[in-house]
């Protein structure tokens, strides 16, 4: 059991000073400069049966004070609650940018989740538009009036192919207050921000809620058609936009930012614990690209990073056993301290923190229960949609 102790132990002096520093929640969209010439803008935004969330959100957008041209195309794919007529009527009483609503039809072979819907909603806008970038939005997110506007003169002051903001996400209920923080945190320690967002490094992501992205990079990398297979589609999307060669030949990649954002947030309740199990199953096991041996590898690593420390320190106190209860107390401590800086960003009391190995054992289950659902045979599903395993 010291053994087990020390080596959790030493995974979180790692984790904190080797991982990136994916702790820190200082990583914010850089001040950028107005361009002489703001360029063309086009926002899509697939939507699936999201009468519900529209009204806190697209206008929002429709309200977005942008100095060049941006118009918005929501993609109404195949909602059954009205949500195409909604976002009509939203635009024509709140007024603002043009909005056009569309539909795509049934999805083609090999599209999953909501790719079909953002290939329609780009193409059309390349055709009514011609955009110089695309802000590829979810209709759930609500940003503030003067996002837009942030976001391209961020992306155009560094040169960026892809700027895109982790959306606050909601915290209302105990359960969302309880799996949300740590869902951010674990996507930081997944993709350190840092890594990411370093020219040359291997790693990418990117935020599906809010991507700014430049059309040429696009264009290049095959967005949409390259990864319209893909269950995770922002992290592939920012992986083929860093891979893809600026000159053509596969040379000087695509340059990415992804951060965490103050003034982009999502409006969607997860008021039942089965909500938020499915927003983390839906996806889990795909990250692990449906190995067994990644997810045997994966369940592993969580319980000796998470699980080990409290249970270390309570069996090492019962037993009279110093050593044990002495580091298993000092790597929950090291993980509550890296845990804090996330607290503080959605302004959760810090004596949550020590909850950590509960709410990583939540996500152990889900992930075990990704991996059920995707061999009993139910592969990807996005908003009842469910597509054939790969």
């Amino acid at each position: 059991m010291e053994w087990i102790g020390a080596g959790s132990l030493l995974a979180w002096v790692w984790l904190l000073l080797g991982q990136g520093f994916f702790w820190r929640t200082d990583v914010r969209l850089p001040d950028g400069r107005d361009p002489e010439r703001w360029p063309s803008i086009a926002v899509v935004v697939p939507a699936r049966d999201e009468a519900a969330v529209l009204p806190d959100s697209l206008p929002s957008l429709l309200g977005q004070k942008y100095p060049g041209r941006a118009e918005v195309f929501l993609v109404d794919d195949g909602s059954t609650d009205g949500s195409g007529a909604l976002a009509r009527e939203l635009a024509a009483a709140r007024g603002g940018l043009p909005l056009t609503v569309s539909a795509p039809g049934e999805p083609g072979p090999g599209w999953t989740g909501k790719l079909w819907a953002l290939r329609h909603g780009i193409a059309l806008a390349r055709e009514r538009v011609g955009p110089e970038y695309l802000l590829l939005t979810d209709a759930d997110i609500a940003h503030e009036p003067d996002s837009l506007r942030e976001l391209v003169a961020a992306a155009r002051s560094a040169d960026l192919d892809l700027v895109s903001q982790m959306a606050r996400l909601r915290v209302v209920t105990r359960w969302e207050r309880l799996i949300v923080p740590a869902f951010v945190y674990f996507f930081g320690q997944l993709y350190p921000f840092r890594w990411v967002n370093r020219p040359g490094a291997r790693t990418a992501a990117a935020a599906g809620g809010c991507v700014l992205l430049r059309r040429e990079a696009a264009e290049r990398a095959g967005i949409p058609e390259a990864i319209r297979h893909a269950v995770i589609d922002d992290v592939t999307l920012a992986r083929a936009v860093k891979r893809s060669g600026r000159d053509g030949h596969g040379a000087a990649g695509g340059r990415i930012w992804l951060g965490l954002a103050d003034r982009v947030a999502s409006v969607r309740p997860y008021p039942r614990p089965a909500d938020l199990w499915r927003m983390v199953s839906r996806s889990a096991y795909a990250q692990l690209r449906h190995q067994p041996l990644l997810l045997l590898g994966t369940v592993l690593g969580l319980a000796l990073v998470y699980l080990v420390p409290p249970v270390a320190l309570v069996v090492g106190a019962a037993g009279g056993g110093a050593a044990v209860a002495a580091l298993g107390g000092a790597a929950w401590a090291v993980m509550c301290g890296t845990y804090l800086p996330m607290l503080r960003h959605y302004g959760q009391p810090w004596w949550t923190a020590p909850l950590l190995p509960f709410t990583a054992l939540l996500y152990l289950l889900m992930t075990v229960d990704s991996a059920v659902q995707h061999h009993r045979g139910r592969g990807a599903a996005w908003k009842g949609r469910t597509y054939p395993k790969p």
